[in-house]
């Protein structure tokens, strides 16, 4: 995830996206709203709680209308508990569209196929991203109020400037990272704590190698549950992250599985550095020591390399797909401006988020603007393959990588153990 992080009260969420539907923060038909509440529950805190409150602010001044907004790291619980009590808030950030699907089967999502203007949300919004936000039947029950590109390669330039001639191929970056070495402890700088959501970190890794190594049809077969954890191609994805990746990584395995992700690259600024390279998806530009780091200067990034050329140009995404769980005028009022290229802009600004509305383009530097160009001319694109996994699939893979990465468990016990999830989680 994406995820790329997760009471029972409103969310906001995941997303890669959305376009406008209107771009006024109140609309007509929701009569007057001033004084009512619109509850939202997310994975949010810190700098990216901030991010959204200042996101909704101009609709509470223009409408009258609040909004109440609670962050949780445990919003799969959070959600799938609201769902069998009947208490969910307004608006909440969903944990991806496999979840999506579920909670919009259960009846508990809204369609919002009667609350946007569909034919302007999609044609401002990618193709694909407006499937993902689909139920079974359908209709739009999802949209992404903001977007991210993963599997990117963040480094120092003063150790050295790969911006010329960046690695094109995985051999090339291990030769080149030890080659270019220096000073620096290590070849990775690894973080995979998220609380409750502790492991997704690592899932981004498994996503990115299996992509790049089996390619996207096997990709889609392996979230699907057609194709076995132990099965020789995800198997080698698993291998390299062991070998080449927690094999060179600053501080060892327990501290990768011990740090937070937001702070996991630090050790790309200190002096000596702790590492060479730090992978991470877009938004870490706005975390940790990235958001008082100047871009271009202290920091750049290159893209996955390619590992088979069979395979090359594939990228992976995620973003943070809203839905609506309580149909009411206020709510439907926040959804509408939401997806506004107005509102994307206000994030985007900011740092550390990507829009797929054409319209939302005030990216900070060229660091941002670059991660936007790779999401809209990726020549293949696949979403966070946890994301589209069953709840039950998707907890057990952010287990399965803590006790990987830590190494409290072997390669075979956390495959056989995946296996077996895999053949419940899906039978539902």
């Amino acid at each position: 995830m994406s995820r790329l992080m997760r009471g029972l009260v409103p969310l906001a969420a995941l997303g890669l996206v959305v376009a406008g539907c209107s771009s006024e923060p109140g609309n007509k038909d929701d009569g007057d709203i001033r004084g009512d509440e619109v509850t939202v529950i997310g994975t949010w805190g810190g700098d990216e709680q901030e991010a959204f409150l200042a996101m909704v602010k101009p609709w509470e001044e223009q409408t009258g209308a609040k909004v109440k907004y609670v962050g949780t790291r445990d919003l799969n619980t959070v959600l799938s508990t609201g769902v069998a009590a009947g208490r969910l808030p307004d608006l909440a950030g969903l944990p991806g569209p496999g979840q999506l699907v579920e909670f919009a089967e259960a009846g508990a999502l809204v369609p919002l196929n009667d609350v946007l203007d569909i034919d302007t949300y999609t044609a401002d919004t990618a193709p694909a991203l407006v499937e993902l936000g689909k139920g079974s039947d359908g209709q739009i029950y999802g949209v992404f109020i903001k977007a991210a590109v993963k599997g990117l390669i963040w480094y120092n330039p003063s150790l050295h400037d790969y911006s010329s001639t960046p690695p094109s191929t995985w051999d090339e970056l291990l030769q080149q990272g030890e080659a270019n070495k220096g000073t620096a402890e290590a070849l990775w700088c690894v973080g995979i704590e998220s609380g409750a959501a502790s492991g997704w970190p690592a899932t981004d890794w498994i996503e990115d190698l299996v992509l790049r190594t089996a390619g996207p049809d096997v990709y889609t077969q392996w979230y699907r549950g057609e194709v076995k954890w132990s099965d020789p191609r995800i198997r080698e994805a698993f291998e390299i992250y062991v070998n080449d990746v927690l094999g060179k990584t600053y501080g060892g395995r327990q501290t990768a599985a011990a740090t937070n992700f937001e702070t996991a690259g630090d050790p790309l600024f200190a002096n000596p550095p702790g590492c060479v390279f730090h992978h991470q998806a877009s938004f870490i530009t706005g975390l940790g020591g990235f958001k008082n780091a100047t871009a271009g200067t202290d920091y750049n990034f290159f893209p996955f390399p390619d590992i088979n050329p069979q395979y090359a140009g594939a990228v992976e995404g995620a973003g943070d797909l809203f839905g609506m769980f309580n149909d009411t005028p206020a709510a439907r009022s926040l959804m509408r401006y939401l997806v506004t290229a107005e509102a994307q802009d206000i994030w985007v600004k900011r740092g550390g988020a990507l829009s797929a509305n054409k319209n939302a383009n005030s990216y900070p530097d060229d660091i941002s603007a670059r991660s936007a160009q790779i999401l809209t001319e990726a020549k293949s694109f696949v979403f966070d393959a946890s994301d589209l996994m069953p709840q039950a699939m998707n907890d057990a893979f952010w287990r399965g990588m803590v006790a990987l990465t830590s190494g409290s468990a072997s390669l075979d016990e956390v495959l056989a153990d995946l296996d077996k999830v895999q053949a419940d989680a899906y039978a539902s």
